[in-house]
């Protein structure tokens, strides 16, 4: 689903002009140590410097890690099957790491678990490359953006299908999650030689490496790299001739690799039309390759495209473009789009699929050919769509959409009806051209913003999610039966909470598609009535919520995408009218108190001041003073079933504790870092929360648990376990110990027991 106008979604493109006092995240080595925690991707808030500190405290405990089952979610930006392994697939995604798919149990198998704290800019993968003469081989170009806050990419190669890595750090940036990510693939094994790869990228021109990916150095490639543009937008062979697409200007098309370098290809097409190469693909049996275009990288902003085909023998090139975008609907709007994915069948010479993209108006789809691209038929036109494995994908309509940010596509090459498109939502799969649905289990790829456990009822968990809003999960293993809360349907969830004595009465806010941007629930999150008013500033700037511990009060703050702020709002008739709250501080998070509904806290982080209220939301004071300030990523937490007993993540600076409602606060000495927390079941024997977060204790941010109200600490997760950057959100279960529920920014939720 494609974030609303003018609102930020979890891949948005940050840019450095909208972010000041950013320091660079310096690339680290596989298995690094050194503790450098990183923002979140979509935040964009600085990395802090190394801390020296002690030995964790207390031994790992270990736990098994499962993935709370939603079913994709996020952009699918690359599928490659191997030539010559039948069932060997791959994915990539721009947030949330890359796959395998295995094919005895028809799912996908996450890769880049591994990666940890240090390496958040590593889960985007722009570009993965398998050798066809060594199936075990697998080479992954990792890198989430490109500006100077967010370190160099890598280079992992694996010789197992990617159990194990072995890393090569690049001295230049890559960007998985910007513009232009959806364009073919950017690494190459070199046809001719197994140990050569190359690696185009997208502002210092075209690297090599001649020993399998450990060394690279940067190739004779004429085109001169722009800083803010796209630069090499793919590789591909075509028999022993290498090709390279060029999106900053001159010649689209570039020929060579051999000893006479590069050169631009001969006739190629002109016009915006062809200005930009987004997808190509080689037909050995009758050596044309096929090449489709667009006048902007994508997926957004693209209005008019083509598809060509040239004979690498004769050196000619034909228009076989489908349709030609810019035509007039009934309704007087223009049908415009570009092309995206584009695959060729190995079994059936002159067999091709073609993807639209950003087509709007008219809804993608996926162009088939026999004839080489003289014919083509629409498969969208019969196609039937079974999403019943997850059943969100209708967002909230009664019937799911083919397709959006269509980049992708790739067809079996042991099987000429099995293709595959890749969504901004999903990997939509046939076995015979008319039957679809989604081929995505295993694969989840949502950033995870809010965490609900309830004490009671069906669901364990609730969430709110980018993108995708808000799921009541009835099912752990399986997708949500309900899909997308409803009524009204939300892009990205802002705000998500329960009252504390009255669990079945949950409240949500978020950026909306239409029909309002606050709603409530009378039964734990099931179904949805919006709030029946809301102040004006909701539509462009939905921020957090709470509610008080009766339901009875609701406050709503309110940010702008931009970092804007402005008057939090109180409502006590349930959302229907708001008045603002004067003394409460802008941008920051209502919690309310879990015990007194009249008690209610907020946390300035300009000033480092814990502001209360005990007037049930009317007036907030200063109560404690002279804490840490200056990042508005300081979190604070109410520990469940006690009055005024408040937990503060303040990041590097450390953990801070008050159990007289935020008058005083006392800094734990058993960790250095806390990034987020939460609460779970007590342990046997105690009668505190347990309690979670996201912190460090010694030299490894990391998953970690107290069941001694923060004494001392285990850690929950492993080095197999990571996820890179997961310092947004986390709560443990109030009905099972031990069990925590953890969100990620681009693997979506995580959830462990004790093993």
């Amino acid at each position: 689903m494609p974030t609303p106008p003018n609102q930020p979604g979890r891949r948005a493109v940050l840019t450095a002009g909208a972010l000041t006092g950013l320091t660079a995240l310096p690339a680290l080595s596989a298995g690094s140590a050194t503790a450098a925690p990183g923002p979140a991707p979509v935040r964009g808030s600085a990395p802090a410097p190394a801390h020296p500190s002690s030995t964790p405290d207390g031994a790992a405990q270990r736990h098994r890690w499962r993935t709370a089952v939603i079913g994709g979610t996020g952009f699918i930006t690359g599928v490659l099957f191997h030539p010559k392994v039948k069932g060997l697939a791959y994915a990539r995604t721009d947030i949330g790491g890359a796959y395998r798919w295995d094919s005895r149990t028809r799912a996908w198998t996450p890769l880049t678990d591994h990666l940890g704290w240090d390496d958040w800019n590593l889960l985007g993968v722009e570009a993965m490359a398998t050798d066809p003469h060594h199936p075990d081989r697998l080479y992954l170009a990792l890198g989430t953006y490109t500006q100077s806050w967010s370190g160099n990419g890598a280079v992992l190669r694996s010789e197992d299908r990617g159990a194990t890595w072995k890393r090569t750090d690049l001295p230049v940036r890559l960007g998985a999650n910007e513009d232009g990510r959806g364009t073919g693939e950017r690494l190459l094994v070199d046809p001719r030689d197994s140990d050569t790869l190359w690696l185009g990228t997208r502002h210092d021109g075209l690297w090599r490496s001649t020993d399998r990916g450990a060394t690279w150095a940067r190739a004779d490639f004429a085109p001169e790299p722009s800083p803010a543009g796209q630069g090499v937008t793919l590789l591909v062979a075509a028999g022993r001739t290498l090709y390279a697409g060029w999106a900053d200007g001159g010649p689209a098309l570039y020929r060579g690799g051999s000893g006479t370098g590069w050169e631009p290809v001969p006739g190629q097409p002109e016009g915006s039309s062809a200005r930009v190469p987004v997808r190509a693909a080689y037909d050995a049996a009758t050596r044309v390759l096929y090449v489709c275009y667009a006048d902007a990288p994508g997926p957004n902003g693209q209005s008019d495209g083509g598809v060509h085909a040239l004979n690498t023998a004769t050196g000619a090139w034909t228009d076989i473009t489908p349709v030609r975008p810019g035509a007039t609907a009934p309704d007087g709007s223009r049908d415009t789009f570009g092309y995206g994915g584009l695959a060729v069948d190995a079994r059936r010479p002159g067999t091709l699929v073609v993807t639209t993209n950003n087509r709007w108006a008219a809804v993608d789809t996926v162009f088939r050919s026999t004839d080489g691209g003289r014919t083509w038929t629409s498969l969208k036109d019969r196609a039937v769509l079974d999403v019943s494995a997850t059943p969100y994908l209708r967002w909230g309509e009664q019937r799911p959409k083919f397709g959006w940010w269509m980049q992708t596509a790739a067809i079996d090459p042991f099987d000429s009806h099995h293709i595959v498109y890749g969504t901004g939502a999903t990997l939509y799969g046939t076995r015979d051209l008319v039957h679809w649905a989604p081929e995505i289990r295993g694969l989840e790829e949502s950033a995870v913003r809010q965490l609900i456990s309830p004490p009671a009822g069906t669901a364990h968990l609730i969430s709110g999610l980018g993108d995708i809003g808000v799921m009541y999960h009835d099912s752990l293993t399986a997708s949500p039966s309900r899909g997308m809360a409803t009524d009204p349907v939300f892009g990205s969830a802002t705000g998500l909470a329960m009252a504390a004595g009255k669990p079945s009465y949950v409240v949500r806010t978020g950026w909306a598609s239409g029909g309002g941007n606050g709603a409530w629930s009378g039964d734990g999150g099931r179904t949805w009535r919006p709030f029946a008013g809301q102040p004006a500033i909701a539509s462009t700037a939905p921020g957090p919520i709470a509610t008080s511990a009766d339901g009875r009060v609701l406050l709503w703050s309110f940010v702008h995408w931009d970092g804007s702020t402005h008057a939090t709002h109180r409502s006590t008739d349930n959302g229907a009218t708001w008045t603002e709250v004067p003394t409460f501080p802008r941008g920051a998070t209502p919690v309310a108190d879990p015990v007194d509904p009249r008690c209610f806290y907020a946390y300035d982080t300009a000033t480092g001041t814990v502001l209360r209220s005990t007037d049930a939301g009317l007036t907030f004071a200063p109560a404690a003073t002279e804490l840490p300030s200056g990042d508005t990523q300081f979190r604070l937490a109410a520990a469940p079933g006690r009055t005024g007993h408040l937990w503060l993540s303040a990041k590097w600076n450390g953990l801070y504790r008050s159990t007289d409602g935020g008058g005083s606060f006392t800094k734990s000495g058993s960790c250095w870092a806390s990034y987020t927390l939460g609460f779970g079941k007590a342990a046997p024997g105690a009668d505190y929360p347990a309690v979670f977060q996201v912190g460090a204790t010694g030299p490894t941010t990391a998953v970690l648990r107290s069941d001694d109200e923060g004494a001392t600490w285990i850690r929950v997760n492993d080095d197999a376990h990571q996820w890179g950057w997961i310092g947004e959100t986390i709560t443990g279960d109030p009905r099972l110990h031990g069990r925590v529920y953890l969100g990620t920014n681009g693997r979506g939720i995580q959830y462990a027991d004790p093993a």
